[in-house]
């Protein structure tokens, strides 16, 4: 089955609320898909959605050639034909079943051998670390191992295509992070479509092929990762995407000394381009904004506001008048509270977006 997923102008509403707005997205065939953005952004209900779960109000959806759904000629095909497996946040696992049963269950209902069964169901429980658990019921197992059992449970049915509905966001920190890499490397060994639905964004920065970010049920970017992070389409996606998050300062851009310059409140940046004169957002990430402890030329005399250890990096806060930034050091800078240092941003790192619209105008280069 090809298992690429096309969505043609689909629209889902509840009542008054519009969940999915005229959206139309392609899922080639192998791809990694992170739908991400805030609750209540739709993000969940268009996976519903292609699953069959909810049926939209408009629009067509089309698995591989196979046309699910069309509004237009009232065409539905049921959940079961759609060749999908889910796994859900809640993990629904049955709770009078055994993890042998539960990992084999869709696999009876296909009415394969018993022999069969017996077999991928070992074949998966191995290949997720979980030999000698086939006995236990849920509710003895720890939460990374009922997780372990609800992706078994997909896997042992082979489906084309994997739909995940934020299947790690019960688990603890140190646990998500081991499960992002089983899930990465499943979906790497299995080569199925993979749709997951997330509003973390480290999950979908760190797992998918490419991330579609979602607002008020519509598509906002839909781009690799790395250009999703460096290059976002709006200042929507700018800011919900990074953490800390990105930096963002109203600016001018005018013309003196016979060059452009981005103009802010206590300083200015000279302009990495040709832009329209007006008002702007100047967009920097915390990474590419460095500090010196002695006075540079070209840098900035800003105070230390707060300095915020992580580990093997420092989030540290310093403001100029009324202009707030976030800077990240892999340095391990001794610096105290409204200390003086200089700040340099490199005008090419910068991301320059309209005021008015939110729209980008000069990205920064794609690192990484």
């Amino acid at each position: 089955m090809d298992a690429a997923i096309e969505i043609r102008n689909l629209t889902k509403r509840f009542g008054k609320v519009v969940a999915v707005d005229q959206l139309s997205l392609t899922i080639e065939a192998g791809e990694f898909l992170a739908l991400l953005g805030p609750s209540g952004c739709g993000k969940t209900t268009l996976l519903r959605c292609i699953a069959g779960l909810e049926e939209p109000d408009e629009g067509q959806i089309l698995i591989g050639e196979q046309v699910v759904f069309a509004s237009e000629r009232g065409n539905v095909v049921s959940p079961g034909q759609r060749q999908v497996g889910m796994v859900f946040q809640s993990y629904a696992l049955w709770p009078h079943m055994t993890v042998y049963d539960n990992v084999g269950y869709g696999l009876w209902l296909k009415k394969v051998p018993r022999d069969e069964i017996r077999q991928r169901v070992d074949d998966v429980l191995h290949d997720l670390a979980m030999e000698g658990l086939g006995e236990r019921y849920p509710f003895e197992l720890s939460g990374g191992q009922q997780q372990r059992v609800a992706l078994a449970r997909l896997l042992a049915t082979q489906p084309p295509i994997f739909f995940m509905d934020e299947p790690l966001s019960n688990l603890d920190a140190r646990l998500r992070m081991d499960m992002r890499s089983e899930i990465k490397r499943l979906h790497y060994e299995s080569g199925a479509t993979t749709v997951y639905v997330t509003h973390d964004q480290t999950e979908a920065l760190t797992m998918a092929t490419r991330v579609a970010v979602m607002r008020d049920g519509r598509i906002q970017q839909v781009a690799p990762p790395m250009e999703v992070y460096r290059r976002p389409a709006n200042l929507f996606v700018a800011e919900f995407v990074g953490m800390p998050r990105i930096n963002l300062l109203p600016a001018k851009a005018t013309w003196h000394a016979e060059r452009l310059w981005l103009e802010m409140s206590t300083f200015e940046l000279p302009a990495p381009g040709a832009l329209p004169q007006g008002d702007l957002i100047i967009a920097v990430r915390p990474e590419d904004i460095s500090l010196s402890l002695e006075p540079e030329a070209g840098a900035v005399e800003f105070r230390v506001y707060a300095v915020l250890p992580s580990g093997p990096e420092l989030f540290v806060h310093v403001r100029r008048d009324d202009t707030a930034l976030v800077a990240r050091e892999i340095r391990q800078l001794d610096l105290e509270m409204d200390q003086s240092v200089w700040v340099r941003i490199d005008p090419a790192a910068i991301t320059l977006y309209d005021k008015a619209s939110g729209r980008l105008l000069t990205p920064a280069s794609v690192k990484g």
